[in-house]
């Protein structure tokens, strides 16, 4: 079978700080992200040089382990995300589309590639566009969980600075970007405190990702991230991840931020910062897996998806937003919460690839069989 991996994928050698892409000799990387910087520097100035414009693209080495994963069992074309994708695959379409592109620019930037891929009626890995869409535009995809009682924390979207009055969300807040991923946006600072906190956090979302904040309540619980397999009657939570936050230095606030992510934890000197399976009750896992179960189905997942929950004062789980591109970094040592389910789970990086395309193949009705990734899981 033929398949094509579709990516976007990260420029080695960019050193990821504003007006410096053309760098010859650039800071020490992390997947394509500064990483020079102390681990205490969480100051204003930080934030203003540290550019995550590509930060949710992927590296050389993540696209060459998946495609060596898939060339295991199929014969495999890459095709990067660019203007050209759409001549490409009308050209000399695949049988089927491993898709990890992220996409670029506008709001429906990850629906791109899917909706192209419709269009020529070529079948495809993980969610469709419309799922892509609501779940990168986090208030979208909340008001959906809302609707269907599904526990997530209260939020408002703020698209200039003078609808900070209608913030009525005690203090202290999480403030994003609104439809962003990989921790884009959001520092250290992002937990406003302080009215003055919190408008100087709407005005830096506003113009650094001319988009909209989003104002979220501020859970003070632990935090887990569950990875998700499978469709219908299949639907599968792999072992839970928690993100453990006194692995962080002293003094930042506990939270995941782009710090966290691509700056502190590094592959020479790795964050202890995930415990899988996380050390919870058999009734919270099961709360857990419940809504995250729930979440998924309502939607309208496929094949994969990462859900993030926080737990509020009383501990009770709340769906932080959902992550149907997950990143599948495929080193142990750089912490990518996916594969690190997957191992607890028993699969191989390998094996996990191959089972979502297996996942894909089978929704098409292009394989027979259960895929082997749920027996194992």
């Amino acid at each position: 079978m033929n398949v094509a991996l579709v990516f976007n994928q990260k420029k080695e050698g960019t050193s990821q700080l504003s007006g410096t892409d053309d760098a010859t000799e650039p800071p020490s990387l992390k997947g394509g992200i500064i990483t020079s910087l102390s681990p205490h520097t969480v100051s204003t100035e930080t934030i203003n040089t540290v550019s995550d414009l590509f930060a949710e693209w992927d590296t050389p080495s993540t696209i060459a382990a998946v495609r060596r994963a898939l060339e295991e069992l199929h014969d495999v074309t890459l095709i990067e995300a660019d203007e050209h994708a759409f001549e490409k695959l009308k050209a000399n379409p695949p049988d089927v589309v491993f898709n990890i592109a992220e996409g670029l620019h506008g709001v429906s930037r990850e629906s791109q590639i899917p909706a192209i891929l419709e269009m020529l009626r070529i079948p495809y890995t993980g969610s469709d566009p419309l799922t892509l869409a609501v779940c990168l535009d986090k208030s979208r995809a909340k008001e959906i969980l809302a609707y269907y009682h599904l526990p997530t924390p209260r939020f408002v979207v703020v698209h200039d600075i003078s609808m900070i009055r209608e913030v009525t969300i005690p203090l202290p807040v999480m403030v994003k970007p609104l439809h962003e991923g990989s921790s884009k946006g959001i520092f250290n600072s992002s937990v406003a405190k302080t009215k003055s906190e919190l408008a100087s956090e709407i005005e830096r979302i506003i113009a650094v990702y001319h988009e909209p904040a989003l104002i979220e309540e501020y859970l003070t619980g632990r935090e887990f991230t569950v990875a998700m397999l499978g469709n219908g009657e299949t639907i599968t939570p792999l072992p839970i991840v928690e993100i453990k936050f006194d692995s962080l230095p002293s003094g930042v606030n506990p939270i995941y931020s782009y710090e966290a992510k691509w700056i502190w934890d590094q592959a020479d000197a790795p964050l202890h910062i995930f415990e899988c399976p996380a050390k919870i009750s058999p009734s919270l896992q099961t709360e857990i897996e419940a809504i995250c179960k729930r979440a998924y189905t309502i939607l309208r997942c496929r094949d994969w998806c990462r859900i993030d929950i926080r737990l509020d004062r009383e501990g009770r789980p709340h769906i932080l937003e959902l992550n149907p591109l997950p990143g599948i970094l495929p080193n142990p040592e750089d912490n990518s919460c996916y594969p690190k389910a997957a191992r607890a789970a028993g699969l191989t990086y390998n094996k996990l690839i191959q089972g979502v395309l297996a996942l894909a193949l089978q929704r098409y009705g292009m394989l027979n069989e259960e895929p082997a990734i749920l027996k194992t899981s």
